[in-house]
């Protein structure tokens, strides 16, 4: 496959970073200006635009900006350093989780808030990734960003522990965090143990998007 200059959608499988795509792209057309829109975590799968050529990589950061939709399965009982199922488990509790309490919960979470990144995020400090800081055991203070939950719902109930939610947000909202600070709420503990990006501003994931197939390296 030979990529032209130009905007693709991407179905990002589990085990590839964002930058495993971009490189696999690289290696399948003329130029070295590959970029994309959102990073999505290596355990995360779902909708990534990938843009080819300066003219299109210029348009990464309005694609970007765009609202972002996901569905996301939360364990509760559980608390991971990295507040996803790749962590360390930092705590854990035998939980009977109530539907209606939950709904009550999420509804909660619903608007503008403010929301602080987790040290295992691409966010950068002095140039630095976060999550490179937190593999070395460093905690870094981090500056909370207001960000926006447009619609946040359940999808399914999984007794006694997990469920699946759909989450409609703005730019810059760190999933695990949320998971992480519903189960706060609960007085549960949480984490994020799945994740699947839908939608991009106006760009959805469908059967169209194109697989990444082969050695990632």
């Amino acid at each position: 496959m030979f990529f032209e200059h130009g905007i693709y959608l991407f179905n990002k499988p589990p085990g590839w970073s964002s930058f495993d795509v971009v490189n696999w792209v690289k290696r399948r057309c003329d130029t070295r200006k590959v970029g994309h829109a959102g990073t999505l975590d290596p355990a995360a799968e779902g909708l990534l635009i990938v843009a080819v050529g300066r003219e299109h990589t210029k348009e990464l950061e309005k694609l970007s900006a765009g609202e972002k939709e996901y569905i996301c399965e939360i364990t509760f009982g559980i608390v991971t350093d990295t507040g996803d199922r790749e962590g360390k488990i930092l705590s854990r509790q035998t939980v009977q989780l109530e539907q209606e309490k939950l709904d009550a919960v999420l509804k909660t979470f619903l608007g503008r808030q403010s929301q602080i990144p987790p040290m295992y995020s691409a966010a950068k400090i002095h140039g630095t990734p976060l999550y490179k800081l937190a593999r070395q055991g460093l905690e870094i203070p981090r500056r909370p960003k207001i960000i926006e939950i447009k619609d946040l719902k359940m999808l399914k109930f999984i007794p006694p522990d997990k469920a699946v939610l759909k989450i409609i947000c703005s730019r810059g909202t760190y999933i695990r965090t949320l998971c992480y600070n519903i189960g706060e709420k609960l007085g549960a503990g949480a984490y994020m143990s799945g994740l699947l990006r839908t939608r991009i501003g106006s760009h959805r994931l469908d059967e169209k998007c194109l697989i990444p197939q082969g050695n990632k390296k």
